[in-house]
This record gives structure tokens, C-alpha cells and sequence, in this order.
């Protein structure tokens, strides 16, 4: 989980990011600080990658502000020296007059010895207390405030459904609607999973702290040490049995927490949340430029063709007798619509009631099959490449006409998106092997935010192409056995020549040749809408 505050940072600075081209913004900004701030002597750098590795940050001791020029676009994209720039970048604008409330307001600091978990705790309280304290100095700056929400806050904010997180989140957003930077009608799914989490009498005790916070002076450490240990103790938290910020469990799925932010981020951008998840998706674990792609060849075609046949087959197996509604006869006469199809069509309108109803065969209904591969792609799985990247092709093309939903994940040191749900991919992918296994768990996890492989009442299954020698098995068998629980088969293939794990609550196959393994997968998918 991120740090919540890494773009305030305390100690000494790194020397300044410059950029010819931005100069411009950096020499405007720093004539404008003192407007925002108050105090003079403060500089101001705009330029890609400035922010400390945040989108903006704030170094006290040097008195300088980093803005990512990233959240600009380009430098022509306004005339920084004009007032009315600020509406064409109001994210820019917004994260440099966030700064600007550090710069003019966080005036203390954490004192030696404070645990790492009271700390962190003081830092969230901050970051609503300093947007208060300059809208109320400046009331005009609340619009810019608002849109940096988005920037600051990101879904990793809230991995999991625990009670740090959950107050967490509320430090970050709940807080804001007392400042007065959002609306409560802005966090309204918001607040209802954290008070899900926490429980209301918590949270109106963590509230309780919060808007104390907005009151603290800007040079008042003690009291904002203070407010991060009774924050602590609410929530069962012992600082000093605890040397660390909280982590997630990694083999907890994300939650209703994790849901609602999303919902949020994505209402703010304008975005569905399905369309938010796709974007956030494709930016973060889009395929690196080091794995190559080349034209299908005949046989892959073939395999898709003939993989998609299969699926349809498998789809309308054992015709049964059912009734259809009709409009003209034979059938059994619906009297009802029948009187409605007259009445339609004394009314001048084209009849839409269907007055009959006959006998039909015809095939049950089936339901989409959701199918996640997840492939890793770690040194010892070499012979598996290229096959899995043939699979990933033919299983995305055979899918798009057949009603299914697939979406193929490789992972290794890191997590990669090889095709997408509902994608037609006109190239194949050819996976490069390397590195280590140690991203299992966030594999598992993005395949059940594509395919939603925990949701009741739809058909899904796993597959994953791995000898099963992961960084860390617990973990990872906490994953697979809530899939297991919630309903969804995992098919586990691995190597025969490697030596690894076995799961529990999976179906272990031991394969012999690579090539096999798109012939096991796909036997299961069929297999799977046969029994659906």
C-alpha cells in the first residue's frame, strides 16, 4: 500500500528536477506561490517525473514544490503566466495548491521515537487538516482541492476489508466532507463500507478525532501525536507490538472497500466503473515492450475455429422440449395477447403481443462461461511460452464467437495482462520467460476483477499453467481455496519434468508435453458447459 502522505517530504532534498521545456510553468508557479501560501522564498518545479514518485510533493527544508508535468500534458497546453490556464489543468492546479496548504500549514513534526504506525496514522489526519486550514483562509481554493482527489487516492488505498484499511479510507475521504472539500453525497457507497467494516459506533469515534485534527495548530506535534494514539487504540491497534504499517494479507481478496473507492475514482472521472477498472488495468499491467508479436499461423487459426465449434456444440447439447410464443399460429391460443395484439392494431401500431404459444425443441439454456488463464512465466517455465502464448490467442478468438469471456494473465516478477475479457486480438503475444514466481497472488487477483470469478451464479473456472513453486504457497493456497468456496474450479497443470507444489482444492493435472496444456484447457471448458 502506498505511503498516504509521500508527497510531503521531510528531510534533505534531492537536488531539483529541471526541464528546459517547462521551464516556463516552473518560473510562473514560483511567482504564484506566494499567493497560495502566504510566504515567501518557496520555488516551485514543473517537469515530467517531478513529485518524488507522488503526483506532487512538498520538501520543507529546501522550501520547494515538485508538480509531474504528466498531470499538465504538454507545455503548450496553456499559458501558465495567465489566470486562466488554471481551468484547462485543474488537476496540475489543484495538486500544486495541496502543497502550497503544506507548505503554509504543516508547520510540525513528528517527533523521534514515534512507532511507524502512530506516524502514518498523524500523517492521514493531516492531509484533511491542511486542506481545511486553507479553505478557510482561501475559500476560492476549495474548487481546485476537489480535484485532486482522484490523484492523491488510488484503489490500492483499500486492498482489503479490515479495520486499518477501512479507517484509512475514512481518514482520506470521510475526513474531506468535514473539510469541506467533498460532498457527502460524493462518498455516499464510501461511507457505507466503512461503516460496514468498522461499525457505526467506531466510526463516529474515529469522526470525532478527524474534526479535533481540523482544529490543531499548525505548529502543535503533541496534539496530532496524540490523536494518531487514541486513533489506534479504537480501532485495536498496538503501536509498539506492531513495528510496521499494517499489510494486507496477501492471500485476502479485495473487498466492498476496494469497490466503493472505485466506484468513487470512477464517478469522478466521468467513467463507468467497469470503464475506470479496463483503464486502470491496461495502464498497470499492460505487456512489456521486450515480449514480441507476430502473425497467427494457419494452425492457430484452425485450433480457434475448431476450439469455437466445440464451445458451441457444447453450448446446445441435448435439445429438449420447451414452449416458444408466437404470432401467428399453430399453438395454443393466449387470450390475453391476443386481446392486446387486436388492440394494438385498431390503435395504427405494429403488433408486438404474441396470442400463440407452441411446442418447440430447443437447447437448454446455458450460461456464459467466464475462463481465467494465468500462466507463469518464471525462467524454469521456458518450454511453456510459446504454447501458452498460442493459447492465449486461440482461446480469446474461439471465444468471441462462442459466448464465452476469457482473459489470459502471465506472471512472473511481474503481473501482465496478456489478452483482456472480450478481446479479438489480431497478433499473438509470444511470452518471454525470466525472473522469478513472486506475483501469483496479484495474478489470481486481477482474473477475478476481469472475469469476477467470486460471483455466485455465473459459470467459471481457473486454469493456471504453473509447476507450483511459488515465493509464497500459503498465501497463495489462501486464494485458491476462496475461489474453491465460492464456487470456482481451479485446474492446475504442471510440468512433469519440474519439481514443485501441489494445491489442495484444485484438479492437479500432470503434464507431459507443453503443448498439451491448451488441450487440457480447453477440454475443460467444454466439459464445463456440457454439465452447466
Amino acid at each position: 500500500m502506498p505511503h498516504p502522505r509521500t508527497h510531503l517530504q521531510p528531510g534533505t532534498a534531492a537536488p531539483a528536477i529541471g526541464d528546459p521545456e517547462w521551464q516556463e510553468w516552473s518560473s510562473a508557479w514560483t511567482r504564484h506561490i506566494p499567493v497560495l501560501t502566504g510566504r515567501t522564498g518557496l520555488t516551485v518545479t514543473v517537469a515530467p517525473g517531478a513529485g518524488g514518485g507522488a503526483p506532487a510533493c512538498f520538501y520543507p527544508d529546501a522550501g520547494r514544490i515538485e508538480v509531474d508535468a504528466t498531470h499538465i500534458g504538454t507545455p503548450d497546453v496553456a499559458n501558465p503566466r495567465r489566470a486562466s490556464h488554471k481551468r484547462l489543468v485543474p488537476t496540475a492546479y489543484g495538486l500544486l495548491v495541496h502543497e502550497a496548504a503544506h507548505a503554509a500549514h504543516s508547520r510540525w513534526r513528528t517527533p523521534p521515537g514515534t512507532p511507524p504506525v502512530v506516524a502514518a496514522v498523524a500523517e492521514v489526519l493531516e492531509e484533511s487538516r491542511i486542506e481545511y486550514r486553507q479553505r478557510s483562509r482561501r475559500r476560492g481554493d476549495r474548487r481546485w482541492l476537489r480535484h485532486t482527489v482522484t490523484a492523491l487516492i488510488s484503489a490500492d488505498d483499500a486492498p482489503v476489508d479490515d479495520a486499518w484499511h477501512a479507517g484509512h479510507l475514512a481518514g482520506l475521504l470521510l475526513a474531506r466532507v468535514d473539510a469541506r472539500i467533498i460532498t457527502a453525497k460524493d462518498i455516499k457507497g464510501v461511507r457505507a463500507a466503512v461503516t460496514a467494516v468498522l461499525g457505526r459506533k467506531r466510526l463516529l469515534q474515529l469522526r470525532d478525532l478527524w474534526r479535533q485534527a481540523h482544529t490543531v495548530e499548525d505548529s502543535d506535534a503533541d496534539t496530532m501525536i496524540d490523536l494518531a494514539w487514541r486513533w489506534c487504540r479504537i480501532l485495536g491497534i498496538h503501536p509498539h507490538l506492531q513495528p510496521e504499517v499494517p499489510r494486507p494479507d496477501p492471500g485476502m481478496f479485495a473487498g466492498q472497500l476496494a469497490q466503493a473507492l472505485t466506484d468513487y475514482l470512477a464517478h469522478t472521472v466521468g467513467l463507468t466503473p467497469a470503464a475506470y477498472r479496463a483503464q486502470q488495468i491496461s495502464t498497470k499491467f499492460s505487456a512489456p515492450a521486450t515480449w514480441t508479436r507476430r502473425d497467427p499461423t494457419d494452425a492457430e487459426r484452425g485450433a480457434a475455429r475448431h476450439l469455437a465449434t466445440r464451445l458451441r456444440r457444447a453450448r446446445t447439447h441435448q435439445p429438449e422440449p420447451d414452449t416458444r410464443p408466437s404470432l401467428i399460429p399453430p399453438g395454443r391460443l393466449r387470450t390475453r395477447h391476443a386481446i392486446t395484439a387486436q388492440a394494438q392494431i385498431a390503435a395504427g401500431a405494429i403488433p408486438t403481443a404474441t396470442p400463440w404459444q407452441r411446442r418447440a425443441t430447443l437447447p437448454p439454456p446455458k450460461p456464459t462461461l467466464h475462463l481465467g488463464v494465468i500462466v507463469d512465466v518464471s525462467f524454469s517455465m521456458h518450454p511453456y511460452a510459446a504454447p501458452m502464448s498460442s493459447a492465449g490467442w486461440i482461446l480469446a478468438h474461439a471465444a468471441r464467437s462462442s459466448d464465452a469471456v476469457t482473459a489470459t494473465v502471465a506472471f512472473g516478477s511481474d503481473v501482465t495482462l496478456l489478452i483482456g475479457p472480450r478481446n479479438r486480438p489480431t497478433h499473438v503475444q509470444d511470452m518471454d520467460t525470466s525472473g522469478g514466481s513472486s506475483t501469483f497472488g496479484d495474478a489470481v487477483k486481477l482474473a477475478d476483477e476481469l472475469l469476477q470469478l467470486r460471483q455466485p451464479g455465473r459459470l467459471r473456472m481457473l486454469a493456471v499453467v504453473s509447476d507450483g513453486d511459488l515465493d509464497d504457497i500459503p498465501a497463495a493456497q489462501r486464494l485458491v481455496s476462496t475461489l474453491h468456496r465460492a464456487g470456482c474450479p481451479v485446474l492446475w497443470l504442471r510440468p512433469a519434468d519440474l519439481d514443485g507444489h501441489t494445491f489442495t482444492d484444485t484438479t492437479t493435472i500432470v503434464v507431459t508435453d507443453p503443448v498439451q496444456a491448451i488441450d487440457h484447457i480447453a477440454s475443460a471448458a467444454v466439459t464445463a458447459l456440457e454439465h452447466a
